[in-house]
């Protein structure tokens, strides 16, 4: 089986970085990636729009059958999703 597509993003998930993770994102779902993981390992905040698109690519992947994982989440990071409870919705895991 191939090795499931990891995006590592350079920074923070923010409004202002969120259209060109977006791209990124999208094409690897349109080169047919159904599971993706996100590492956060060089993130040290994300925002709303950032959730929103961690959100909107696992809605995308759920639909055809993947999943979205996120992985490297700094503990403020990991209390910020477990507050708003997307770790009901997709797997994540702390740096």
């Amino acid at each position: 089986p191939d090795a499931l597509p990891i995006f590592c993003p350079p920074g923070d998930i923010v409004a202002a970085s969120v259209p060109e993770f977006r791209r990124t994102l999208r094409s690897l779902i349109q080169q047919g990636a159904n599971e993706l993981v996100v590492d956060l390992a060089n993130v040290r905040m994300i925002d709303s729009s950032g959730i929103g698109l961690l959100a909107a690519t696992h809605n995308t992947l759920r639909r055809s059958g993947g999943a979205l994982a996120v992985r490297g989440a700094s503990p403020e990071i990991l209390e910020l999703f477990t507050a708003m409870r997307l770790t009901q919705h997709f797997r994540v895991s702390a740096g």
